[in-house]
């Protein structure tokens, strides 16, 4: 998941900001405000922006700084590009899929389900055409987004009871980020876009019957378990690539201790992933017929994902295969 910064498979965030970031002059300090979407808890996500914020003051010399504010200090989470818009700050981290009310497109440039994983996501973005016309549609908005960490594929969830078929997603309600509920509905759910934070109480209290967040390490410091611009450039590539670094090393020993805890550990049913990609394509040629913007993005995203995926399935795919069924 690609998770952008506002001047977010795979899962991106994203930092946005107002404008162009200003010249940095060593007679005068510059200071941003920064309002994250993420509890101060999650430490890999929230902290992506912290990392990004110790690298432009690192970069400028101390001449440059961010201070980062979590969810419900300055605004609620899913106020962000609001807050960016009307400059009550001066940046936001956040998915963008939050925000795909406003319009759909918002979602590619987080993640949509059944497109790229991490590494593809990352080469649209910086070697394709990925970042040009996501900047071309933030613009509209009077925002400037620069990728900010990627999750890495997600997991899919704490469930109250098993899902056997797709049957038993009639009726559910599904604490699901953002545009993926949209797919959900399709299929019988009922979606529910709650933040991060208060994801605990609403499995706890009954209020939703299931929950996606990310992976293994954040749901276990959530307690599912228990119940079900050169400056900003630099900073935010490189916060990008240590968020994705630090979900790769934290996830598997923190899978390892909630299967070890006696959470069951199941893939979704073949009926449930054919009846979700069905849908997925069909509701992207819908948006691509009736929304201009998305699909100025989604036409090159849709290419480039065929190409992705015709050359992983001889590459990497095939490597994946064979590690995986070998005993280490």
């Amino acid at each position: 998941m690609d998770r952008r910064f506002l001047v977010k498979a795979a899962g991106m965030a994203a930092v946005l900001g107002t404008g162009v970031a200003p010249a940095v002059h060593a007679q005068a300090a510059v200071r941003w405000r920064l309002a994250s979407s993420f509890p101060r808890s999650l430490d890999t996500i929230y902290g992506a922006a912290e990392v990004f914020a110790h690298k432009v003051r690192q970069l400028s010399g101390g001449r440059f700084e961010v201070s980062v504010h979590a969810a419900g200090e300055r605004m609620p989470a899913f106020s962000v590009v609001d807050g960016v818009q009307k400059g009550t700050v001066e940046a936001a981290h956040t998915a963008p899929y939050y925000f795909f009310e406003m319009d759909e497109t918002f979602a590619i440039g987080g993640a949509i389900p059944f497109g790229l994983n991490s590494r593809q996501m990352s080469a649209w973005t910086y070697e394709g055409n990925g970042l040009k016309l996501m900047r071309e549609f933030y613009a509209h908005y009077g925002i400037v987004s620069f990728p900010c960490g990627n999750t890495g594929a997600q997991m899919g969830g704490w469930m109250r009871k098993e899902i056997r078929s797709v049957q038993d997603l009639q009726g559910l309600k599904f604490r699901i980020g953002g545009f993926a509920g949209k797919v959900l509905e399709r299929l019988g759910g009922l979606p529910q876009n709650i933040p991060g934070g208060d994801i605990y109480q609403a499995l706890e209290k009954g209020s939703i019957d299931a929950a996606e967040w990310i992976g293994p390490y954040d749901d276990q410091k959530l307690g599912f378990n228990k119940v079900a611009p050169y400056y900003l450039e630099t900073a935010s590539t490189f916060a990008h690539v240590v968020t994705q670094a630090k979900y790769d090393v934290k996830n598997p020993g923190a899978l390892k201790q909630l299967v070890g805890a006696g959470a069951k550990l199941r893939p979704f049913p073949a009926d449930v992933m054919s009846g979700a990609f069905k849908q997925s394509m069909a509701l992207y040629d819908e948006l691509s017929r009736r929304n201009p913007r998305w699909n100025r993005v989604y036409a090159d995203y849709q290419k480039f994902r065929s190409d992705q995926n015709l050359w992983f399935r001889f590459t990497e795919a095939t490597f994946d295969r064979f590690m995986q069924s070998q005993k280490l």
